[in-house]
Formats: structure tokens, C-alpha cells, sequence
């Protein structure tokens, strides 16, 4: 009988994984990765609508946070350079939400959802961008900023944090090219884009 149960459990693992979204092929390219998920595209654009915040922004973000990957784990912290002592945070999913903003985006939204879920985990990233444009008056558009605000918080982004942090600067700026280019590419790539959600 116990025996029974484990194979259950095994098949039941196997289906949940199998149902995961895959990373996609050439995250360098957001008329491919739109291809390969067309879904994205409809949830991103739902976003830039309700938000703001540009598509391409939003994806480079992500990008950098989770290379797109669904169930993604900030790095493990150590005791002693040796020990594992669980996560440096919270963080988790698409978006790299820690518990406590996600929180927040649940309570002020009244969204529910899973930051597992790439339709939540976008819209997510609209919220936080958007708000920061409120509380900070950084623009959507100005990716380099907003990611900064995005990793560090908005209260250290407000306190310079990240001025202490010349690699974080460079990521930033990594993501601000990562933008203009996948903003480039939808431009190309937009009107076959839309003529696809037309079929459905």
C-alpha cells in the first residue's frame, strides 16, 4: 500500500513539473520570446494598459531578475562560508517578489495569484514600476532608475544604497540596454505580433 502511495506521488511530481513553463529559447530576443509564448505577449500588453509601464521595460526586468524562470530562488546565504543557512530573501518566482511586497501588491490590488505565474509575476512588475514613478517621480521609461529602485527598494534607492554598489550600477545599465534593445525588436516585430492575436 505504502508503496503505492510513493509511485502515485512520483507521477503526480512528474505531471507538475511537466506542466512548468520552460524558459524561453533566445532570451535575447522578445519578438522570439513572444513567438514562443504568444500568452506573454497578451499578458504584457494587459500590463503596459493597466500600468504604463512599457512591455520592454517589464521584460528586461524580468530577464535580469529570473532569466524566466518560473520558480526561480535568490542565491543561498552560509554560515561560516560552509554551512547552508537558507536564502539571502525572500525573493521568488518571475519577478523576484519578496514576501513582504507581494504582500502589498495582494492587499493593494486585491490581485491574488502566484508569483510562479508569468501573467502575475508581469503584473507585479507594472504595480511596483508604477508606484515608483508616483512615490519617486522616476519615469516608466527610464529603465536604468526604476531597476534600481526595483532591486534595492524604494526607500534605499531614496537613500543612495546603490551608490555603494558600482556592480549594481552596471547591472542597472545592463538592463537599460537589455530594454532598448528588445524595445527595438518589438518595434519590428509588432504589427505580426498583432495580426496573430487576431486569430484567437
Amino acid at each position: 500500500m505504502k508503496q503505492g502511495r510513493f509511485w502515485v506521488f512520483m507521477l503526480m511530481l512528474v505531471i507538475l513539473a511537466g506542466c512548468a513553463t520552460a524558459p524561453p529559447r533566445d532570451q535575447g530576443n522578445l519578438c522570439s520570446i513572444y513567438r514562443q509564448y504568444p500568452d506573454w505577449y497578451e499578458d504584457s500588453l494587459e500590463m503596459q494598459k493597466q500600468w504604463g509601464t512599457p512591455q520592454h521595460v517589464a521584460m528586461a526586468i524580468m530577464k535580469q531578475e529570473s532569466s524566466y524562470i518560473h520558480d526561480a530562488l535568490p542565491p543561498r546565504d552560509y554560515l561560516l562560508w560552509v554551512i547552508p543557512w537558507g536564502r539571502v530573501s525572500s525573493a521568488y518566482g518571475y519577478a523576484q517578489a519578496q514576501d513582504q511586497v507581494w504582500g502589498e501588491y495582494k492587499a493593494g490590488t486585491g490581485n491574488g495569484g502566484s508569483r510562479d505565474n508569468f501573467d502575475d509575476a508581469v503584473m507585479f512588475i507594472g504595480w511596483y514600476t508604477a508606484g515608483t514613478q508616483r512615490q519617486l517621480g522616476i519615469s516608466k521609461w527610464d529603465t536604468y532608475n526604476q531597476y534600481l529602485a526595483y532591486h534595492e527598494g524604494r526607500g534605499g534607492f531614496s537613500r543612495g544604497s546603490y551608490r555603494a554598489k558600482p556592480w549594481l550600477m552596471q547591472v542597472a545599465r545592463k538592463v537599460e540596454q537589455q530594454a532598448k534593445v528588445y524595445g527595438a525588436q518589438l518595434k519590428q516585430c509588432r504589427a505580426e505580433l498583432e495580426d496573430d492575436r487576431g486569430w484567437f
